[in-house]
């Protein structure tokens, strides 16, 4: 009889701390789109499209950019996933953008949004770029750095220079994008497969453009293949303005990304990512 008590016990506080991870997951995905949708309006808009068709919108991931300093690189940014359950699913490399990214799921909800998240790799740029990144860092409080809120801080730089950004793009778009945007959902992604009145990638696609949403073409409007089990369209970032020391100017900030996710020959749902395709995505942020 004890024995049985115990395990009933337990099973409690298991469901409960289960409980409590996911209204922990709720709250960050809830704040973190919140924040998005006030500084992006384009993402907004289209996901009313969606709910003006009785459609429920399901996010497939959120994604996130950084730098491999270890006081703001992937393990930190992850910290308060991991916290809340998520568990690494998968490593990429890119190696012309000179990026690497990892990517998490949280187990036993197959509705959780992964966490992508990316980041450059400093030592492979010239020294003025890392320079110019790690004296920024370094001017940052510990307390910004270490804080649990550091993927909401937006830009943690207490002065940016649009100079600085036009220096940096010249490098690296995604270096200029982070100098400028800082830690905030830097996309997030309507899961095609909870979809009721759309065939497939090709009607989306047809539907945003009917609607007046411009897309990434680069490297075609659908990144991947069935073959693939993975299919990726994205929007153009929004054009946003931004505040720097030396002025007002606008400058592509956030997009809205679209998946379709395959089943294997097992029947297995493809989950993770291919670094072909997410390669295309990211230039949905390049400067035009």
């Amino acid at each position: 009889m004890p024995y049985i008590f115990f395990n009933t016990f337990a099973a409690g506080w298991l469901l409960k701390i289960k409980t409590i991870k996911i209204m922990k997951t709720e709250t960050i995905f809830e704040k973190l789109w919140e924040q998005y949708l006030a500084e992006n309006k384009g993402p907004g808009q289209i996901h009313n499209l969606f709910l003006d068709k009785g459609e429920r919108v399901v996010n497939d991931h959120v994604a996130f950019r950084t730098f491999d300093d270890p006081r703001v690189n992937i393990d930190v940014l992850a910290k308060p996933f991991v916290e809340a359950g998520y568990v690494p699913a998968g490593e990429y490399q890119f190696e012309v953008k000179k990026l690497r990214a990892r990517h998490y799921e949280l187990p036993g909800n197959p509705e959780a949004p992964r966490v992508f998240i990316s980041e450059l790799m400093l030592d492979e740029f010239s020294e003025e770029l890392q320079n110019t990144i790690r004296e920024q860092l370094d001017a940052v409080s510990t307390d910004v750095l270490e804080s649990p809120d550091l993927i909401f801080q937006g830009s943690i730089f207490s002065s940016i220079s649009h100079a600085t950004y036009l220096r940096l793009r010249e490098e690296s778009e995604y270096a200029a994008w982070v100098y400028a945007f800082g830690y905030r959902a830097n996309h997030f992604t309507v899961s095609i497969n909870y979809l009721k009145q759309f065939n497939g990638i090709e009607e989306i696609n047809s539907f945003l453009k009917a609607n007046g949403i411009q897309l990434n073409s680069s490297g075609g409007e659908i990144k991947g293949t069935p073959k693939q089990l993975l299919e990726q369209s994205s929007t153009l970032s929004d054009q946003v303005e931004v505040k720097f020391s030396d002025g007002t100017h606008i400058i592509p900030g956030c997009y809205y990304e679209f998946a379709r996710r395959y089943r294997d020959a097992k029947g297995t749902l493809f989950s993770a990512f291919i670094a072909e395709s997410a390669d295309k995505i990211f230039e949905s942020t390049d400067y035009r």
